[in-house]
Order: C-alpha cells, then sequence, then structure tokens
C-alpha cells in the first residue's frame, strides 16, 4: 500500500519523493521505465573510469538560494564555469555566447569598451516592430550577419525549424554581451555535484518510504499498485492518451567516444553553428568534472524528430495544444502534473526542483495526512 504513486525519477520526481517521505512521512513508490534513477541526468563511469552523461552535458547553475541549498542536502559540489566555443565552417574558433572577444575575432577589430561594442550591435541591428520570433530577438539585436553565423544553422537542426518559426523564448535564453566575460552562465551558484548527478540522486531517494523501481513502465504496474494520489512527471499527452493529438518534442541522438589522448577541446563544448554538419555541439566531461585521467570521453548531438522526448517546442498552435491537456490534467484529482514533459515547458534543471518545491507546498497546503490507521481511499492505479 503507498500513500504516492511518482512516476519518473528525474528531478521533478525525486525531489518530490523525498520530500513527500521525510517531511509528510508518507510511502512512496517512485518508478522510472528506464533502467536508472536521474533522469537525463544519469550519469555513469565509462569503462576508461570517466565520470561521463549518457543524455548529454548537464551543467547545474541557479540564481535560486533555496534550490542550491535543497540540494546541498545530498551532495557536495565543485565549483565550475562552463565556457563554450563556437567553431565556424573556417575553422575560427570564437567565445559563445557573442561578446566583445567574438566580435574583434570576428571582424579584426580591436573594440575596447562596452560602448564600443554596442555602437557596433546598433550599427547592424535591424529594426523589428514587435518581436514574436526568435529570428526577431537576434536581428533587432546584432543584425543579420551574427544571426545567420550563429543562430540560424544552429537552430534549424536542434529544432528542425526556421528560427522565424519559433517563439521568442529560444534565442532570449542566449544573451548578447558587449563585455568579455566568456562564461556561458552568470548565476550566482555554478557548480557540478561532486560525486556525480547519480550519486546525488541515490541519497536523495535512500530513505525508508522511498520504494524504487527501475525499468518499470506506468502499464506494467496500472491496475495493480495501490496507492492514493499520484505524481506524473512524464508527457502530459501521454497520461490522457494523446486524446486531442499529439504534442510536438524534439529528440536527441548521441555519439559517446573514448580518445586515447588526455584532450580533445579546449573548452567543456564546442557548437558547431553551420549546416555543414549534422551535429549541434561536441562535449568534453573532463573540462566539467576535474577528472585526471590519460584518456578523454566526448559526446557528439544529433537532433532528431524522433525519440525520447527532450524539448518541447515552442510555436503557438504547440501552445495552445498543451492548454487542452493542461484543462484535463486540472481537472484530474488527486493526480499532480510536474516536470519539463508533464507542463510542456522548457525548463533548465534548477527550475525543475523549484516547480518541484513549490509543488509541494501546494500539497502541503491542501492534501490531508492520512492517519497511520487508515486504510482508506486508496486506488488500484489506474482510476
Amino acid at each position: 500500500m503507498f500513500d504516492w504513486l511518482i512516476v519518473g525519477a528525474g528531478f521533478a520526481g525525486a525531489t518530490l519523493a523525498e520530500r513527500i517521505a521525510t517531511v509528510r512521512g508518507e510511502r512512496v513508490l517512485i518508478i522510472d521505465k528506464r533502467d536508472h534513477v536521474a533522469g537525463n541526468a544519469f550519469d555513469e563511469q565509462d569503462a576508461a573510469g570517466i565520470l561521463m552523461h549518457r543524455y548529454g552535458p548537464h551543467i547545474f547553475h541557479t540564481n535560486s538560494d533555496a534550490v542550491f541549498a535543497h540540494l546541498s542536502r545530498f551532495t557536495k559540489w565543485r565549483a565550475y564555469e562552463h565556457r563554450v566555443l563556437a567553431r565556424l565552417a573556417d575553422g575560427k574558433m570564437v567565445p559563445m555566447p557573442i561578446n566583445r572577444t567574438t566580435v574583434n575575432r570576428l571582424n579584426d577589430l580591436s573594440l575596447v569598451t562596452e560602448d564600443e561594442v554596442e555602437a557596433f550591435f546598433n550599427a547592424r541591428a535591424e529594426h523589428v516592430a514587435e518581436i514574436r520570433s526568435s529570428e526577431d530577438v537576434v536581428v533587432s539585436r546584432v543584425g543579420r550577419e551574427l544571426y545567420e553565423t550563429f543562430f540560424r544553422g544552429y537552430t534549424r537542426k536542434q529544432w528542425g525549424l526556421d528560427p522565424s518559426e519559433l517563439d521568442k523564448s529560444v534565442t532570449s535564453r542566449v544573451p548578447t554581451r558587449a563585455n568579455t566575460d566568456d562564461r556561458y552562465f552568470t548565476d550566482t551558484h555554478q557548480f557540478m555535484p561532486l560525486d556525480g548527478y547519480t550519486a546525488m540522486f541515490k541519497r536523495m531517494l535512500d530513505h525508508p518510504n522511498i520504494t524504487v523501481m527501475t525499468g518499470t513502465e506506468f502499464g506494467a504496474i496500472k491496475g495493480k499498485v495501490p496507492y492514493r494520489r499520484m505524481v506524473w512527471t512524464g508527457p502530459v499527452d501521454e497520461f490522457f492518451d494523446h486524446r486531442h493529438g499529439k504534442l510536438p518534442y524534439r529528440s536527441l541522438t548521441f555519439k559517446h567516444e573514448t580518445l586515447d589522448r588526455e584532450w580533445a577541446q579546449p573548452c567543456g563544448t564546442v557548437n558547431y553553428p553551420g549546416e555543414e554538419v549534422p551535429f549541434t555541439r561536441i562535449s568534453e566531461y573532463k573540462h566539467l568534472t576535474g577528472q585526471v585521467n590519460a584518456k578523454t570521453t566526448i559526446t557528439t548531438e544529433f537532433p532528431a524528430a524522433e525519440g525520447d522526448p527532450y524539448y518541447p517546442v515552442p510555436r503557438p498552435e504547440n501552445a495552445e495544444l498543451y492548454k487542452r491537456y493542461e484543462a484535463m490534467a486540472d481537472a484530474t484529482p488527486d493526480v499532480w502534473f510536474v516536470g519539463r514533459l508533464a507542463t510542456y515547458r522548457y525548463y533548465n534543471m534548477d527550475q525543475v526542483v523549484a516547480q518541484a518545491l513549490a509543488t509541494f507546498r501546494r500539497i502541503e497546503t491542501s492534501v490531508p495526512l492520512r492517519s497511520a490507521n487508515d486504510a482508506t481511499g486508496l486506488v488500484a492505479t489506474g482510476a
């Protein structure tokens, strides 16, 4: 008998499982169809002993003191500031996001102040009456040439759509700087879990009130395991059997390679914005983890239309379709929908944790605790 069934052992599910078990003292069954916990953040040592990420690099960063403090209960940290270079078709490597160094290297300039760089951008920026698309965001800030160099091809590969067809939120995530700050993120807290993400998740779920079942589909236990309430972190349209049609997601495939040399590239990630290659980026894990090893492991990412859902596709018609599922979710009693896939939002890891913690606060105020002798209200998973 379980008080809660949680479907999905990623950040959303694991955060809620731990809070429910620890604070409320309730019994939780958490399942995942994959053979491991930690969701897309899952990491493991490969044959060379290098800690690598099976689903591509995950770099933790947040401005939330509360999220950082919460996760610090389950891990020590290694300070790490992520840096990215863009490799252009001519082989030139320049910092990404665009900053003063990028502008100087591309144009053989020697701009020295932020005002000079802003003047450079302003001279090339195109007036856009209303910024709606991802293309509008970039050309209105830095002009057509930098847009073509860094954003158009990369976005077309990543999303299978032209930036003019995507919501402005996509390229708005990538800043443009007039200084020489070459960090990809500027958040207050920038760290990697010292022992890896998987170790952090295992500590999070190591509680006598939590039962973990990996390699378990929801359908395999539906109607067989009794529970009172559910947290769903999978695709919201899947929960409702795609009643209104499938919500579009982008997927990824990964090529993992261990190379017989100490280093492969000068920083954690190198982006390939041009359409002359089919992949978007290559990441090298030793930069992230600080490991010392005579060999190195890299991952090349290939965007895909089919496969595991990774990214909700931000277009107006998709947002409208999601609203239909959201209305169904809101009307479903005793089921809480949490996470990137369940709420069809392009969240970072820290945002998922924040959403899960906020959901727990709502549970605390709206869901009464069951007394130890109360065996009523249990349902056989499928109601």
